[in-house]
């Protein structure tokens, strides 16, 4: 959910840190995709419920599997070097979230990312930092709002399963799938 800065210079991950590290708290956040700094403007309030309802049904999930830890942004995922990346909703396995508790981030694994489509952020989340995640995620889940649906891309994928009705996920480790009811999550997040 990005616009790029500039498309003059080559941005290191080291000043995009710099950038989150002076105001950690505050809209806009940063991504760093291939040398190119993104910066994502506040989310509007639909995107922010579904990033809420993802996170209280995967939360519900990981509470009975124990496989992980479900956050929100801003949390800086660097899955390769110099590609700094903040996902809406991400899992986070246990050891990593051992490691990243006790040695600080970034993080560098996860089980899930998960990017909410905002009209500034479509061609960046689907295309720029869509290969990263394929190659090292297993699921990468793209909530689209507008056509109520979920992307969901496994790394071997060279399209998106287009989910409409049911969204089943079963992280390693768990013994059970998540099971998700899209046009019932579609009718929470966008009630008026």
């Amino acid at each position: 959910m990005a616009m790029p800065a500039e498309t003059a210079r080559r941005w290191t991950a080291r000043e995009v840190r710099e950038l989150i590290a002076a105001a950690p708290l505050a809209t806009p956040r940063y991504e760093l995709v291939d040398g190119e700094l993104l910066v994502t403007p506040g989310p509007g309030l639909f995107h922010q419920r579904a990033v809420a309802e993802l996170v209280a049904v995967v939360l519900a999930y990981l509470r009975i599997e124990g496989v992980g830890h479900v956050i929100t942004a801003p949390a800086d995922v660097e899955l390769e070097p110099e590609f700094l990346t903040q996902p809406d909703v991400l899992v986070v396995p246990i050891t990593e979230w051992r490691r990243v508790t006790r040695d600080g981030p970034p993080i560098r694994e996860l089980l899930l990312a998960g990017e909410v489509l905002s009209p500034w952020s479509s061609r960046h989340d689907r295309v720029r930092k869509r290969p990263l995640y394929q190659r090292h995620v297993s699921d990468y889940w793209i909530v689209d709002l507008d056509a109520r649906l979920f992307e969901r891309w496994t790394p071997t994928d060279e399209r998106p399963a287009l989910l409409t009705d049911t969204l089943v996920w079963h992280p390693v480790g768990a013994v059970t799938p998540f099971v998700l009811d899209v046009p019932s999550f579609f009718t929470t997040v966008l009630e008026t």
